[in-house]
């Protein structure tokens, strides 16, 4: 990050017992570091944690962060001229300990430049290899003719996203997505909140409220889903998590399936509407079936995370 920044600190305490405590917090232009001093708490510093990171160093009494701003899931927010990165500094306390567990937000300000613009991943696309299968997916043009230009979407406007699987040497496969959220963390198992976008097996929720929908297939081994905008952490880099999954064409069921809300129509089964009652579970439970394993030779699971893109409001 080339050029000068300004930084105020901006930490509140709170639950009883901290008033001793001393915080200091250095915000450099690529870096954080945080110190932490208590010469009185009978806090245990080897239980702090940075985000998602462990301390630097420690000592029974004071415990020191230096991270990048790029690490321990900070969060990038725009707003107006300030660029800002959020975190929280936890403390998880210990069975039996007089320190209950506690959680401080962590905020660097700094001043925008004017030419800065949310980062672009080129391309903003994942790829994984799995036995002789190949997934991919990727942010996409209006027209799903290439790969996006930008990775910045106004709210309420479309973003295309392309899910495929390529195979090496086996049957024609069918490629799904079993469950997509929004999250504002690359790692979904420290995220704090996150937005539903496909669920129950292959329910793609979101377009009961929006425009979302899947688009008519061009492939078998292609997904194109028109994801419009939503409401979810503006002006934050939001990663989108996903279940993809290869499956047997022939093979379609309450569990194995592309369904999307058509309004003043209902759930429609995007591979064959005429077999949309495949569908009806949407509104409750689409139940697993037990007679096969994810790793059967018909179908296969892949884990998936496109990201960052960044989602602002029109106002």
């Amino acid at each position: 990050m080339a050029f000068f920044w300004h930084h105020e600190l901006l930490l509140w305490l709170v639950a009883v017992g901290l008033a001793a405590a001393e915080l200091k917090l250095d915000c450099g232009p690529e870096y954080v570091t945080l110190v932490w001093s208590d010469s009185r708490s009978q806090a245990d510093t080897s239980l702090f944690r940075l985000g998602s990171c462990f301390p630097t160093t420690f000592t029974p009494r004071e415990v020191v962060f230096n991270v990048e701003l790029d690490n321990c899931n900070f969060r990038r927010l725009v707003s107006g001229n300030e660029l800002n990165y959020t975190n929280d500094l936890f403390y998880m306390s210990s069975p039996g300990s007089y320190v209950l567990p506690f959680t401080l937000p962590v905020v660097c300000s700094y001043q925008r430049p004017k030419d800065w613009y949310p980062k672009l991943y080129d391309p903003v696309s994942s790829t994984y290899g799995v036995e002789d299968l190949l997934f991919h997916i990727e942010l996409m043009n209006a027209d799903f003719s290439g790969p996006a230009e930008t990775s910045t979407f106004p709210l309420g406007s479309m973003i295309p996203i392309m899910a495929s699987v390529v195979e090496a040497a086996h049957q024609p496969l069918l490629i799904l997505l079993e469950e997509c959220v929004a999250a504002t963390t690359s790692d979904l198992e420290t995220a704090v909140e996150t937005y539903t976008i496909i669920a129950n097996k292959g329910c793609l929720v979101d377009s009961k409220i929006t425009r979302s929908k899947f688009e008519q297939r061009q492939k078998a081994s292609e997904l194109q889903l028109s994801l419009q905008a939503f409401r979810f952490e503006l002006g934050q880099e939001v990663y989108i998590h996903c279940t993809m999954f290869a499956w047997d064409p022939n093979g379609l069921d309450s569990t194995k399936k592309a369904c999307h809300y058509v309004k003043g129509h209902g759930w429609e089964l995007l591979d064959n509407p005429m077999y949309s009652s495949i569908c009806d579970c949407c509104d409750s439970s689409c139940k697993t079936r037990r007679a096969r394993s994810p790793g059967a030779d018909n179908g296969l699971f892949q884990k998936a995370v496109i990201g960052p893109l960044v989602i602002t409001d029109l106002a």
